[in-house]
């Protein structure tokens, strides 16, 4: 399906388990009416990431995600070569075989670029915790995005996107991309919601979840993120921790389901944050 408003766009990431708020749903629904690059902005946890699988999934479209690292360049983003195939095709041909050309297509690796490119498919292409790459590889991001085609030297050609992918690009903001970048996208910042719109996710992804225990945990989050912790608490923590205590009804003795650094933990449990809850 292609959502036709605002509406459809709630309604159909709703339908996947992803209640949006009004913002980000017409910041999707740009995206895709403009075909323009959609970046999201936010803390870790808040579920950036899963706006773009919730999106694919409501469009019957591929997930293809570029995991950002430090040090990421062309040859893990978008081709690389078979370097083994072709050291057998050099021994096949020292031992009589007719010579092959090394670097023709049968050797090409595709990267996660070059698949959104070639896919004849709707392609939801994810590029993920984009502020954790380099100077080098934001800017050829930002020609990618310009043109969506990329330039195979060996292959002595360019490739153009058969059909244009809807992307979406994540930064949790270690550091600040550059201006250029960002114009080339439309922008969401993505705060952590209120209680009262988490305690509707939980009730998405957790069907049959007791109304007490939602009301419990969201509130316990609520409190939690309130503090000078070293990890907050993200969304993805809010639901597994609900889970759990529909299996051991104690928020303190659960509480490393929702914290995962021990002085979090003790600062937590020193000050009495979540006594009485």
């Amino acid at each position: 399906m292609t959502p036709g408003s605002v509406e459809d766009v709630e309604q159909a990431l709703a339908g996947e388990g992803y209640p949006p708020d009004r913002g980000l749903a017409t910041s999707v629904f740009l995206a895709l009416d403009l075909e323009q690059p959609l970046l999201l902005e936010g803390e870790a946890g808040v579920g950036k990431t899963e706006v773009a699988r919730a999106l694919a999934t409501a469009l019957g479209a591929r997930l293809i995600r570029l995991q950002c690292h430090e040090g990421i360049d062309q040859h893990h983003a978008v081709y690389d070569w078979d370097y083994q195939r072709q050291l057998l095709a050099i021994r096949a041909t020292e031992a009589g075989s007719a010579a092959r050309d090394l670097y023709g297509p049968e050797f090409l690796v595709r990267r996660p670029l070059l698949e959104a490119l070639e896919a004849d498919e709707l392609v939801v292409l994810l590029i993920d915790e984009v502020d954790r790459a380099d100077d080098e590889f934001e800017a050829f991001l930002l020609e990618f995005l310009a043109d969506f085609a990329v330039t195979i030297p060996e292959l002595g050609g360019t490739v153009q996107a058969r059909r244009r992918p809807l992307t979406v690009l994540t930064s949790n903001r270690t550091r600040e991309l550059h201006d250029a970048l960002k114009r080339r996208c439309l922008y969401h910042w993505i705060d952590y919601p209120s209680p009262e719109r988490e305690a509707e996710i939980v009730r998405t992804r957790l069907p049959g979840v007791s109304e007490t225990i939602v009301a419990r945990v969201t509130a316990a989050v609520a409190k939690l993120r309130a503090e000078e912790l070293y990890k907050v608490p993200g969304v993805g923590e809010t639901i597994t921790w609900a889970r759990a205590l529909g299996a051991v009804d104690d928020l303190d003795a659960t509480l490393g389901v929702a914290l995962k650094v021990r002085e979090d933990l003790e600062r937590v449990r020193e000050r009495g944050v979540l006594s009485g809850g």
